[in-house]
């Protein structure tokens, strides 16, 4: 048996192309498919063993740690030849098993490979590490190859999208799923830089060398989206707040022509909570206080201390491997190449700013009476100034809000607790306009007049989250991610059951997206979680605890085989119900659902 690596010496390579002296030595190891095979462990997964004996359902097994165990028959799973060691492509398996899918992952992982290959799908492991594997000599050999004659790679996948739109002459895209963490937007910048690349419409001329391609634009938006969408949570130091759904847009000749963004969910509520010592509010709010631009402080009534401000300091400051000066550097010279004007820039630095301001402001309650009162207007006034409205006239719509009454126009005095909460409400409103109107400016300079003939469309939505606490934002990260899962079994299960067909397998068609219909129906059906939570909501007198009775009647004691009550436990926000999704049991904590799906302000103040 040999084993070629083409590739052998090229340092580009070392983390792609497998060594064919270790692959030699793997492949000749001693083999017998009789006895070779895994049992489950609870700290290794599972564990390489060689049955030595069989008695009716126990099967006695030798451990590669020279351990004698006895399982029973049905939990052993087969293992393949040495041959099949670090396979590129999983679905050539012989046994497409658990144990093999895994041991085959973790193989090619501790080489040092985190592409590998099963069917139609490139399945990609976080190194936690920048690995040279995205190099221009590395963009330069993917161009135009068959997926076959290279070893797995995103630029592959994207790759074979862009021929594929141009030989089938229809549009192409890429759904990227996975959890927080798993590293979906890491690889989207990847493929978007490698159509940049491959795609580029021109060179600028001798001499024009200031003027910015499109493509740079493209992947110039990736800086400033993730300063007002991305922050720190307790499972990823850099995690999209936000999903979006990247278009490029390409000409007749296949060059790029343009691109387009559309933003979904943006967590509003990180705006004025996060969780405590773990997380951080938005980047820009840090990185506007790191001190890179001192003059900005006075032009934003700020002070150059994140840890002042209430709105940002309630988880930490700081995230481990970020340089906050550098990203704010980079921040700017985005701005400068989508070609943002200063005014602009200064308006949404000051939106920013004034958010910050909102979370300073105190009120109190006037003695022996429902009605608040601020308490220092300084705080108000920066605000105001910032936003360029009569501060005064802003104190007076939070305080005393005229709401309309029939035909008639009231006056309406609010409890301190009321301000406090339309003053939170009116910063997230504020920074969600504000992050849509920097979507739709980016999408301004992204828009040529170029002709577009297709578009290949990028997926990155934030991944599924099983937090210690999770609320409304979690439920609808995982009713996403539970839909997108759904899709994508269905339609690529259908694809691979398609090639069956061609190929004259005898199979009985199964369509994979049923398996998680009964989650979605819970979810999203009429008198669902959702449809209850809607319809609390116009109840004047609806609370959580009324909205939690409801679930429970409709969907508790067994009604529903994927919600549960959670055992007692001794989390200080302790969970209403358990949600069992497909990635994993999530257990939800209701409180402040029905504000959150309100989210109400004042429309004097708007």
């Amino acid at each position: 048996m040999s084993f070629n690596n083409p590739f052998e010496g090229d340092g580009d390579f070392v983390f792609l192309a497998k060594n064919s002296k270790m692959m030699m030595e793997e492949q000749t190891k001693p083999f017998d498919a009789k006895t070779s095979c895994w049992i489950p462990d609870h700290k290794e997964g599972f564990l390489k063993c060689n049955i030595t004996a069989t008695k009716g359902d126990d099967v006695t097994v030798h451990t590669e740690s020279n351990e004698d165990k006895t399982v029973k028959k049905d939990v052993i799973q087969q293992m393949n030849p040495p041959k099949f060691f670090m396979l590129d492509d999983m679905a050539n398996m012989t046994y497409l098993n658990e144990a093999s899918v895994l041991y085959n992952l973790r193989a090619r992982y501790t080489n040092g490979f985190i592409y590998t290959y099963s069917g139609l799908f490139c399945v990609v492991i976080n190194p936690y590490r920048r690995l040279p594997i995205y190099t221009q000599n590395v963009v330069n050999k993917y161009q135009g190859k068959r997926r076959t004659e290279m070893p797995p790679h995103l630029f592959a996948i994207a790759d074979n999208a862009y021929r594929n739109m141009l030989v089938d002459r229809e549009n192409q895209s890429m759904l990227i799923t996975g959890e927080s963490g798993a590293g979906k937007t890491e690889n989207t910048k990847k493929v978007i830089g490698y159509f940049a690349q491959v795609a580029a419409a021109s060179v600028p001329a001798a001499g024009d060398e200031k003027k910015v391609g499109l493509e740079e634009q493209i992947v110039q938006a990736n800086p400033v989206l993730e300063a007002y969408g991305n922050a720190k949570t307790i499972r990823n130091n850099n995690s999209s707040r936000f999903g979006k759904f990247v278009r490029i847009h390409f000409g007749t000749n296949g060059k790029i022509a343009g691109a387009d963004i559309e933003s979904y969910l943006l967590e509003k509520s990180r705006v004025t909570y996060q969780q405590p010592g773990l997380e951080r509010n938005y980047h820009i709010f840090y990185w506007l206080l790191c001190g890179k631009y001192p003059e900005y402080a006075e032009k934003l009534l700020v002070q150059l201390d994140a840890a002042i401000y209430f709105y940002i300091n309630q988880g930490c400051l700081t995230v481990d491997n970020m340089d906050d000066p550098e990203e704010m550097r980079l921040v700017e010279e985005s701005f400068v190449i989508l070609g943002f004007e200063e005014a602009e820039k200064f308006g949404l630095y000051k939106c920013t700013a004034a958010v910050l301001h909102f979370g300073e402001m105190k009120f109190k309650q006037r003695p022996r009476e429902e009605q608040a009162e601020a308490d220092g207007t300084q705080e108000a006034e920066k605000v105001a100034f910032l936003l360029g409205v009569n501060c005064s006239d802003m104190l007076k719509c939070l305080m005393t809000p005229r709401v309309k009454v029939g035909t008639e126009f009231v006056t309406k005095g609010q409890s301190k607790d009321q301000v406090v909460y339309a003053v939170a409400a009116l910063s997230k409103a504020i920074y969600d306009r504000m992050f849509k109107w920097l979507v739709a400016r980016v999408n301004k300079t992204l828009d040529t007049k170029n002709k577009r003939q297709y578009f290949i469309g990028v997926l990155d939505i934030a991944g599924f989250e099983i937090f210690e606490y999770n609320t409304f934002e979690q439920l609808c990260i995982n009713y996403t991610n539970e839909r997108l899962q759904q899709f994508f079994n269905h339609h690529m299960f259908v694809l691979e059951q398609e090639e069956y067909k061609k190929e004259g397998i005898q199979w009985e068609f199964i369509d994979f997206g049923m398996d998680l219909e009964q989650c979605i129906a819970l979810i999203e059906k009429p008198m669902g979680i959702l449809s209850i939570l809607e319809e609390e909501c116009m109840f004047p007198k609806a609370s959580d605890k009324t909205f939690l009775a409801k679930l429970f009647e409709n969907h508790g004691n067994g009604k529903s085989k994927n919600m549960g009550k959670p055992k007692p436990s001794k989390a200080k926000m302790e969970p209403h119900f358990e949600i069992y999704h497909y990635a994993g049991t999530v257990q939800y904590n209701i409180q402040g659902w029905l504000d959150k799906n309100k989210d109400p302000i004042q429309e004097c103040v708007v």
